[in-house]
């Protein structure tokens, strides 16, 4: 049996309802697993400390085949497949602990960067295919979105497809295009996710 590992984020701010969470609840209920594979699902705290520990302690407990992580971008237009994250922490606003981190590693003495494994671009042809757009960042910011999917990369290690969605407003992209576009991500790795486990993306 492989797993699938999708986060989303809880409230944060002044966003007192995350859509990423409640993408992630609806895939849950929703998505239609191949065989021999099971998704889990978890809804992670806005805390560099409790989301990097848990996005570390989920990845140890299940092993993982695949492991997305989705968060909210509140100026977005589009959702955007991530493919860099950085060791940096550094928030412009605090977290739901109080706590607002400056130039500070995600993981200390770990690499500056890491490149996404997913295959980004092949999910980004699955999407227009569907009737859904995204676009490839460059940059997942600095803050929780970006240390959860740093942590999550170098805990998931080589070979293991890991990456981020971040996805606009509920009122910009509706919950469920976000929905079917998860159901789309993870059908289009889980198609071949040995060949498509590539830093960056392999370009289909």
């Amino acid at each position: 049996m492989r797993t699938v590992l999708v986060t989303g984020f809880g409230p944060f701010d002044e966003h007192t309802e995350n859509p990423s969470a409640l993408a992630v609840g609806r895939l849950a209920e929703t998505w239609t697993a191949p065989p021999g594979v099971r998704l889990v699902t978890s809804v992670l705290p806005v805390s560099f400390r409790r989301a990097t520990e848990e996005v570390g302690a989920l990845v140890e407990r299940y092993r993982p085949a695949v492991v997305v992580g989705v968060g909210l971008a509140a100026g977005a237009r589009r959702i955007a497949l991530e493919r860099v994250a950085i060791n940096l922490a550094d928030a412009r606003i605090p977290d739901v602990d109080d706590e607002q981190p400056v130039d500070v590693p995600v993981v200390p003495g770990g690499p500056t960067a890491l490149l996404a494994t997913l295959p980004v671009k092949a999910v980004r042809a699955a999407l227009e295919t569907a009737g859904l757009t995204a676009d490839l960042s460059l940059s997942a910011g600095s803050y929780v979105c970006n240390a959860v999917m740093y942590a999550g990369l170098a805990r998931a290690g080589d070979g293991v497809p890991s990456g981020f969605v971040h996805v606009p407003p509920a009122e910009v992209v509706p919950v469920a295009d976000v929905v079917r576009a998860l159901g789309v991500l993870l059908d289009t790795v889980l198609a071949d996710p040995g060949e498509l486990a590539v830093p960056g993306g392999r370009e289909h």
